[in-house]
């Protein structure tokens, strides 16, 4: 894998990654005066196929997802202790107030257009052989215990792990001229690192560090 929905009809709530307007709950448990069921509800939407995606606001931001507190080590440093505490689970969303396509699909595109994705197919089911986690709706977030690093000199240390967290508009354009809008987000890049609770922080990410765990 390169690079880096679920459905329930019940009193109208939608779980999982939702795309609204794909489909629609209709049914009738009534029937006629013969004692035969019949059908009820409007019929269901679908998007257009061949229709062209333009993205705009496109954003990036590194987001913190896990801090530990501080902890003194000694001369020559050595490993971490300290667990993480998750303050962010970033998860992919795609939303559209119309019929549209898949969320993989709409995720393939945005992932071409901020270059998380090198394709030349127009689509994502025009592709042959080569996936990426970019397009899956339910790409878990990254473990915490993941990419732990051990310093080499004393000090008092704060670990902590972080995504670049990408969003932006869209507007799908279908052939015959109906439009969806919608947005996207979704996580890059796995970051790692520590700071120094006595270090004036140089980044709006560290900012945030210090903010959790420093006095």
């Amino acid at each position: 894998m390169r690079g880096m929905v679920g459905r329930a009809c019940t009193a109208g709530l939608v779980i999982g990654v939702l795309v609204t307007g794909l489909t629609a709950c209709t049914g009738d448990a009534g029937g006629d005066e013969n004692g035969k069921g019949r059908k009820s509800g409007k019929a269901e939407a679908k998007a257009c196929a061949d229709g062209t995606f333009a993205w705009s606001r496109v954003t990036k931001r590194d987001r913190l997802t896990g801090v530990s507190d501080p902890e003194w080590l000694g001369e020559g440093g050595g490993s971490l202790q300290n667990r993480m505490r998750r303050v962010y689970t970033p998860r992919p969303s795609v939303r559209a107030d119309g019929p549209a396509p898949s969320p993989a699909e709409i995720l393939f595109s945005f992932g071409k257009k901020t270059g998380d994705i090198d394709s030349d197919a127009r689509t994502l089911a025009e592709v042959d052989g080569d996936t990426w986690a970019f397009t899956d709706a339910r790409l878990p977030a990254p473990d915490l215990d993941d990419g732990r690093v051990t310093p080499h000199a004393a000090g008092e240390y704060v670990q902590y792990a972080g995504v670049r967290e990408v969003s932006a508009d869209f507007r799908y354009t279908c052939p015959d001229g109906r439009t969806v809008s919608g947005h996207a987000r979704n996580w890059t890049v796995d970051i790692s690192g520590l700071t120094d609770c006595d270090e004036r922080p140089d980044s709006a990410l560290a900012r945030e560090v210090a903010r959790h765990a420093c006095p």
